[in-house]
């Protein structure tokens, strides 16, 4: 062991001992008093400097700049374009090589916002950016599709654009922006690109156009107009409108294209000082010999195809392929590789030769068309009765089904854009399947193309939707095709218009749209157009075949959204201008046919559309919802959503709805109002009567008399805790204490004519009573020798006040106790004393050994009102009868005697009272603060009773009014 310690000390002191020399000399052994040699400090780093170029200029007096050399040195091009504190960068990337067989552009734009340019962490589990969302797919469309048309013939280089917004104020949005940074990107990069171009948006706010309008100006505007082009050719336009006339638009694009070319210049200066000189790239082109010879074998054929009106579609893809077969056999048995390679291309060429040149000269379409002729329609609408709202709309072969899903508030879309709003309450989402073109394809994700079209669609309908509040709804359209033969999204848009106003959705107006193409023959000198056809209601093969697929949507008032796309490098402005006047014509033919079918918005309550209703409550109230919504949803299967102290519910059926308010009620609580009945649920039971919560978490009382119309001795046998109750609210005090009946909810027995409630009516001169609330140690034993009179009182017919604010005496068990200890012990009544019938205070007589005995027996203390929760002093109690505001205050204005205050009577208790009138069956009393009460005659007794004379008499009961019913002392 002490053998191994000293090998690993003498190891320590070898390593110790043993330095390296600098790299490339041997090394040195040193002894431990050596001293080493010292080392040079490091030089310190160089500044870099960073060549960067800028050009500014101004439109529509707002400062835009490009900048380049500073950020992403790296990349074959890139950009920084600034307006005020948004900025955007945008870099382009090619491919050195080509895939030989590739016959397109693969050109890809990916646009990119994320949450660090507003200052904000992403909400999503992960904290980061994910997918791509609607709005990055549909800037990536807006950046490609005035590019793409620029890119040489042949050019098939994979080449793609990466555009990330790096800040934003808000103000603008970055997707004009990055179109321009990509354009100037283009240009100092070395790919071929036949650019630059000038994108710009157009507002228009009381009929005067604003460019480059910030977002808070596009919220007031009627025109938003994206406008792309060269110096002197359109190369795309996009449109959101609220009915602009076709004169208006034609003016907005003609100033329009003189603003945007103002963008050219500065991006030609940056080219020329810090630009790449262009590659030669290799392009993919077939020579003019092979495609003469696969030209001379297919052009024959192809022309019989297009000449025979009675192919449809798919045959005469069938035919067309045959064609291309039989080339393909005749150029194999020549071995001719080269032709070969180019086949599909060439013969497409020539199948679009053969078609431009039968429209320009003969002026014939392939389906035996006029140019301006729409293909014959089909519109149905509540094609399936229990969806909301559904229509079925053809156009020739092309047929879309529409159906519209209406939901709460809460349903509508969240949005993460770092401009605009935060949510959206329209949607329409467009899907089209492969089966629509008979094709077999795997279904993916978002597809660029989709969302396009569905939100070119959403921006023609959204002009005619009612204001938010107006109709609350959220709205979403699902477009599903189920054919497609051209224009599939202007036919989601007849269908969603249709199938809005079958939901009960109450739109303007119908809504149409249409395509137009274009075919036109160049210069071969010059590259101008030297002839076209404009066709109105393109067909699939059109479209492929043409120059332009001119969308336009809108009303018979204007136009409310278009899309441009060409293929041609430019079309003149005014060939665009005279496309919108076929245009409407044809949407007008698609209206009348729209509106015959169905011309006005349904009920929305006909058939299965759902039923909305919003409730108001304050924000301490719905705070208890948003922990039970969730409940209350799987509960009833409506949707609930809430939202600065509005309740939005959305069910499919009222019963639903009723089920949900029902709940949504009970749990959050709404304003009281006499005579409404509420859904409680008994929270526990007393002699006298029960408290009840409802409505909310609040608390009413339920007196004994207002269980049932028949007299109850027990209240057990009526009710049980924790029973639910439908309860009638029949008095609320000046204090907001409630009390509720069961009886008013069931119905009446028959009644004797002989009733008490005519003496009630004696009683109660001008509706002017002052009642009492029964203790809780009532009834009393020494009350059954007047039961059959209590019965009769108890069966008279209590009436719901008609006021909404009733003023009510209401006392629970802990005020009454409270009571009783503020009057002080009771002493007993001499004989001098009784015998001072002149003294009208009234006196308190001690109450007998029963009613000690009760008394002890009831609990000290009840249920607190949820009315005023703070106040012990504000629970409910029994029932009694609504007070008016004014006989509560003349009933103040009397001094009671000491140990006495009006309502504060009690079973037993002996007092002295003036007779007030005399009637058949009895006696009105009247005490000294102006309180009445009744004394019922017995049978065979001595009535001997005057007016004005004052008789000492014992509270024995209460009527179901509240008021005292007295027996005379002798």
């Amino acid at each position: 062991m002490s053998m191994a310690v000293a090998s690993l000390r003498f190891l320590a002191r070898r390593r110790h001992q043993l330095r390296l020399a600098v790299p490339g000399t041997r090394a040195a052994f040193l002894s431990d008093t050596a001293e080493e040699a010292p080392q040079a400090a490091p030089p310190p780093p160089g500044r870099k400097v960073l060549e960067s170029f800028r050009e500014e200029f101004e439109i529509g007096g707002r400062l835009i700049a490009f900048e380049t050399g500073k950020m992403a040195r790296f990349a074959n091009g890139s950009v920084v374009i600034s307006m005020e504190d948004t900025n955007v960068l945008s870099t382009v990337a090619a491919a050195k090589s080509s895939d030989p067989v590739r016959d397109f552009l693969p050109l890809t734009v990916d646009y990119q916002e994320k949450q660090y340019a507003q200052g904000v962490i992403p909400t999503t589990y992960m904290r980061r950016e994910g997918a791509p969302k609607e709005r990055e797919l549909l800037c990536g469309r807006l950046i490609d599709r005035p590019i793409r048309p620029l890119f040489p013939r042949g050019f098939y280089h994979e080449v793609q654009i990466t555009v990330n917004v790096l800040s934003s104020d808000g103000k603008q949005d970055p997707d004009v922006m990055a179109a321009n940074a990509s354009s100037a990107a283009l240009m100092l990069s070395d790919v071929p690109w036949n650019g630059p171009i000038g994108v710009i948006r157009v507002g228009r706010i009381d009929g005067n156009f604003v460019l480059n309008p910030t977002v808070d100006e596009l919220g007031l505007s009627d025109l938003n107009l994206v406008y792309a082009c060269s110096r002197d050719k359109t190369l795309m336009i996009d449109v959101q409108a609220r009915e602009i006339t076709e004169r208006d638009l034609q003016a907005g694009m003609k100033l329009a294209h003189s603003e945007a070319v103002k963008y050219i210049d500065p991006q030609i200066r940056l080219a020329k000082r810090a630009g790449k000189e262009k590659r030669e790239y290799k392009l993919s082109m077939i020579s003019d010999e092979n495609y003469e010879k696969i030209r001379t074998l297919s052009e024959a054929p192809i022309e019989e195809v297009f000449t025979d009106k009675s192919y449809g579609k798919f045959e005469r893809g069938e035919a067309l392929q045959k064609i291309t077969e039989s080339v393909k056999e005749k150029l194999e048995e020549e071995c001719d590789e080269e032709s070969l390679k180019f086949l599909p291309k060439a013969v497409d060429t020539v199948r679009k030769q053969v078609i431009r040149k039968r429209i320009i000269k003969e002026g014939l379409r392939v389906d035996g068309r006029r140019l301006d002729e729409v293909r014959p329609l089909y519109c149905e609408s509540s094609t399936y009765p229990i969806l909301h709202g559904s229509a079925l709309f053809s156009r020739g072969d092309t047929q879309v089904l529409c159906t519209v899903t209406l939901g709460a508030p809460g349903d509508a879309q969240r949005l993460d854009s770092i401009v605009g709003p935060p949510t959206k309450r329209f949607m329409l989402h467009y899907s089209f399947p492969p089966f629509s073109i008979n094709e077999v394809a795997k279904r993916g994700g978002l597809n660029r193309r989709e969302v396009g079209h569905g939100t070119l669609a959403e921006k023609a309908l959204l002009a005619v939707l009612p204001p938010e509040g107006d109709f609350p709804y959220t709205v979403r359209v699902n477009s599903e095709v189920m054919a497609s033969d051209g224009s599939t999204s202007m036919a989601s848009v007849c269908g969603g218009s249709m199938a809005l106003m079958d939901a009960g959705i109450p739109v303007r107006e119908h809504v149409a749209g249409v395509s137009v193409g274009l075919v036109s023959e160049t210069d071969p000198t010059t590259g101008d157009i030297s002839s076209y056809r404009i066709l109105t209601d393109i067909l699939g093969l059109e479209d492929h075949l043409g120059d332009m697929d001119f969308k336009i949507a809108g009303t018979r008032r204007g136009i409310t959204a278009i899309q441009l796309d060409i293929k041609p490098a430019g079309i003149p402005l005014d060939i665009v201008c005279e496309s919108l006047e076929p245009a409407r014509k044809a949407r007008n033919q698609i209206l009348d046919r729209m509106d015959q079918e169905i011309s006005s918005a349904r009920a929305i309550n006909d058939g299965s559309s759902p039923r909305l209703a919003t409730l108001s409550f304050s924000s301490d109230s719905v705070r208890k919802l948003l922990f039970h919504r969730k409940k209350i949803e799987q509960d009833t299967g409506a949707r609930v959503s809430v939202s600065d102290g509005t309740v939005t519910i959305v069910a499919k059926t009222q019963p639903i709805m009723d089920k949900a308010i029902e709940k949504v009620e009970f749990l959050v609580g709404r304003e009281i109002e006499v005579g409404k009945t509420y859904k409680g649920i008994v929270s526990s039971i007393k002699e006298y009567g029960a408290f009840v919560d409802f409505n909310g978490g609040q608390q009413g009382l339920l007196h004994i008399s207002e269980l049932s119309h028949e007299p109850v001795s027990k209240v057990t046998d009526i009710i049980s805790v924790g029973q639910a109750l439908s309860l009638t609210c029949i008095g609320q005090d000046v204090r907001g204490n409630i009390k509720l009946s069961l009886k008013a909810n069931l119905p009446h027995p028959h009644r004797p004519e002989k009733e008490l409630a005519s003496e009630d009516a004696t009683l109660l001169p001008n509706q002017d009573l002052v009642g009492w609330a029964a203790v809780e140690n009532m009834p009393s034993k020494d009350a059954d020798v007047k039961s059959s009179n209590s019965k009769d009182e108890d069966d008279t017919t209590e009436e719901t006040p008609a006021f909404s604010t009733p003023a009510v005496i209401i006392r629970s068990a802990a005020d009454c106790d409270a009571q009783d200890v503020a009057n002080g012990p009771t002493k007993k009544r001499s004989k001098a004393a009784s015998s001072k019938v002149a003294k009208p205070s009234p006196r308190v007589s001690k109450p007998t050994k029963e009613q000690q005995e009760a008394r002890k027996a009831t609990p000290k203390k009840s249920a607190s009102n949820g009315l005023d929760k703070g106040k012990a002093d504000d629970s409910a109690s029994n029932g009694l009868d609504a007070i008016p505001e004014q006989e509560i205050s003349n009933t103040l204005k009397h001094s009671s005697p000491k140990n006495f205050r009006s309502g504060s009577i009690k079973l037993g208790d002996v007092v002295t009272a003036k007779v007030y009138q005399i009637r058949a069956y009895g006696l009105v009393l009247e005490l000294s603060d102006g309180v009445r009460g009744m004394h019922k005659f017995v049978e065979n007794s001595q009535n001997n009773f005057e007016v004005g004379e004052e008789v000492l008499v014992k509270c024995d009961t209460f009527s179901a009014k509240g008021v005292p019913v007295f027996s005379v002392l002798d």
